[in-house]
């Protein structure tokens, strides 16, 4: 007969036979193992339901503390977004010998610092100007540029550190400098003047390969043409650049039937400067004759190389509005209406953000610049182009001066001046501008508002 004892002691194991285990416990097990051994078969579809959402959780407590498709473990620092570096692609310089213009081009846009350096005579070490452009690294075929113009000795690029960009200015005599960004693309340009040494006496001598294209000076010349151009020259105006807008890969404004305003403002500017040499016998130097791009800090450092006296870029303007027409004339200022501000930015090629950017920094850059003698052109171009057109086409409205951040006209050390011609958006003034009798009028009209301009030097 079984004792009492042995009969409790066998109930107490039947009954944790057949109990479940606890909720606990089974966690336990399927964390670790995927499916309790313990458990009977009507427990075991529960038990693998419960091992897919442990192993979810354990999953999730494995890399808790991650942001959603962040990968980041919490502790550890933030990641960084890496950006290729930007580069440099291409140093040019224009110089004569009292300005030289050094331009940098990058990929994108970047921050930078200069800073100048004083003679170093211990080791040898010529005075400085340095420009450290940040996130930035060299592209391949990128050199040094010998200058040797009696203010700059030579530009040196580098690379200072594996994300910085050193360019180097040896300077040999300069008066001041100034650097300052231009966009699309993004470019650091440095303009440095001193005393002018030496009179350039030849144009040719004086241009050499700033002009990529073939010049209208180089064209032939009637026997009528040169006995006007023996006349003698305005002792104050010896020299004109003519600046016809846009060219090559940048069409400008498009207007109706596909007129684009390259190819209108080059027969305008051709036309004049027929005209200057013809009537006026002075010297005149294109910034382009044929259907070429040229950079906009390229039009005025031309004009500086050359020593011009005046400076003229044509444009034909444009307006969402098709019914606005008219003429206007610019000169380099802060730009004082949207108006302004916003031909300005069609003409950068640019945002009205980056015009805003430009004016911040033109107070420091127009210390030299011509401002009031731009403006005395700027009023007599617009009054003479005006009366001009206005004669033979009714209806011709004569929309004034105005003054704005243009990038052509930054850094001329000559009077400047913008001439809007017309507006190629309107139809009517786009099929005016098609016709060679307008553009001969339009160039007339700057033509005597140039005359009136040098008379009023005298």
């Amino acid at each position: 007969m079984v004792s009492r004892t042995c009969l409790f002691a066998l109930l107490i194991v039947s009954c944790c036979f057949f109990l479940p285990c606890s909720p606990g416990a089974e966690e336990t097990a399927v964390t670790k193992y995927g499916v309790s051994p313990g458990t009977m078969a009507g427990r075991t579809l529960v038990s693998k339901v419960r091992a897919k959402e442990v192993d979810r959780r354990s999953s999730s407590q494995k890399g808790e503390g991650k942001s959603a498709g962040s990968g980041r473990t919490l502790g550890e620092a933030p990641a960084v977004p890496v950006f290729p570096s930007a580069l440099v692609t291409e140093m040019r310089s224009w110089s004569n010998p009292d300005y030289s213009r050094v331009s940098v081009t990058l990929d994108r846009e970047v921050k930078f610092a200069y800073h100048k350096l004083r003679r170093d005579h211990t080791v040898n070490l010529p005075e400085r100007v340095y420009i450290d452009i940040s996130g930035a690294r060299v592209a391949p075929g990128v050199k040094d540029i010998p200058i040797g113009d009696g203010l700059l000795k030579m530009a040196r690029v580098g690379q200072f550190r594996p994300d910085v960009v050193r360019v180097v200015l040896d300077i040999e005599s300069i008066k001041e400098y100034k650097i300052f960004p231009l966009s699309d693309p993004f470019r650091i340009i440095i303009d440095v003047r001193g005393e002018r040494r030496t009179e350039i006496s030849r144009l040719e001598e004086s241009i050499q390969a700033s002009e990529p294209e073939p010049d209208i000076r180089k064209e032939a010349v009637g026997e009528e043409d040169k006995a006007v151009s023996a006349k003698g020259k305005p002792g104050k105006v010896r020299r004109i650049v003519v600046d016809p807008g846009h060219g090559g890969h940048d069409p400008g404004a498009v207007g109706p039937g596909g007129i684009r305003e390259k190819d209108i403002v080059l027969e305008i500017g051709k036309k004049l400067a027929r005209k200057i040499r013809h009537e006026m016998g002075i010297d005149v130097v294109m910034t382009r004759s044929t259907d070429i791009f040229i950079p906009l800090e390229e039009r005025t450092a031309i004009a500086n190389k050359v020593n011009a006296d005046l400076f003229v870029s044509i444009h034909a303007n444009a307006s969402l509005n098709k019914s606005t027409a008219g003429i206007e004339t610019y000169y380099l200022n802060l730009a004082k209406t949207d108006k302004a501000a916003r031909v300005a930015a069609r003409e950068n090629n640019t945002s009205l953000e980056k015009v805003g950017l430009l004016q911040s920094i033109l107070f420091d850059l127009m210390a030299n610049y011509k401002i009031n003698d731009s403006a005395r052109l700027a009023d007599d171009v617009q009054k003479s182009l005006c009366d001009r057109v206005a004669k033979k086409y009714a209806g011709a409205r004569n929309l004034g001066v105005k003054q704005g951040p243009f990038y052509v006209l930054v850094g001329a050390t000559m009077p400047s001046i913008l001439v809007e011609v017309a507006f190629i958006s309107n139809e009517h003034e786009a099929e005016l501008l098609g016709s060679q009798e307008y553009q001969e009028t339009t160039a007339s009209g700057i033509l005597m508002g140039i005359r009136n301009y040098i008379k009023g030097l005298h």
